[in-house]
């Protein structure tokens, strides 16, 4: 399987993980992992879809909108013509309401809906983790300095980017910026730690608070320090980033 075949097959890929247990799907998710470019590009589509899954979910249907339907059917014989129930205005603003949201979807990508957070959440997705025999002493050092107990996220990580990244640290790209990731075990649970340098991510004050989020399936955490932007994700949730801190 090529490249392209699988970006074929993982465009239909839900956002929520539904799939992954899908044989569909298995042969796509295995070349994501394997090439980066692959899934970089798997891991913006999640964000993508997931952003816009949530728009249209918070989309609320007039409450008249059945009553109308019903009686936009009800011409009987002889009787004055009635407005076919598409037409109805109540339910063209619907449709409208959706399209609208749909747009500003679309509009707003990738701002919103590639947000860091998002991108980690849907890389992270793509397996419990990622592999890092061999990536280097910097990064198996980086690992073992996140597994231990002592070690409390949210604050500023003691590390090199530019050492990490030339001695063969996992490398995602982000809106053209190379992002770092590291898988760690902590607790029985294994996390995604994504890196990031401050220069890269303009929008995020230095010395931003932690903030943590919940997804459909887990939480990311993020913060950031004068160097770095960090992003923390568990595939199980809240209180597993919680017991980090």
């Amino acid at each position: 399987m090529n490249n392209e075949e699988a970006k074929f097959i993982l465009q239909g890929y839900r956002p929520n993980g539904a799939d992954a247990g899908d044989e569909t799907f298995a042969a796509a998710l295995e070349q994501a992992k394997r090439d980066p470019a692959l899934g970089a590009w798997f891991a913006q589509q999640l964000a993508f879809d997931a952003a816009l899954s949530a728009k249209l979910g918070r989309i609320v249907p007039p409450a008249d909108l059945r009553s109308a339907i019903l009686a936009g059917g009800r011409a009987s014989a002889g009787a004055t013509p009635v407005r076919a129930w598409w037409n109805h205005p109540v339910w063209m603003g619907a449709a409208a309401s959706v399209a609208i949201l749909m747009a500003a979807g679309l509009a707003l990508w990738p701002k919103q809906a590639s947000a860091f957070d998002d991108f980690a959440y849907a890389d992270a997705r793509l397996g419990p983790t990622h592999g890092h025999e061999g990536n280097g002493a910097a990064t198996g050092a980086l690992q073992l300095m996140l597994s231990q107990p002592t070690t409390k996220l949210g604050q500023k990580l003691p590390v090199s980017f530019a050492t990490l990244h030339e001695t063969g640290c996992r490398t995602v790209n982000y809106r053209e910026a190379d992002v770092l990731e590291v898988c760690f075990e902590r607790n029985g649970e294994w996390f995604h730690v994504y890196i990031g340098r401050a220069a890269d991510f303009p929008d995020r004050k230095p010395g931003a608070g932690l903030t943590i989020v919940d997804k459909p399936s887990g939480a990311v955490a993020t913060w950031a320090d004068g160097e770095h932007v960090i992003v923390v994700v568990s595939n199980v949730g809240r209180q597993s980033l919680e017991a980090l801190l």
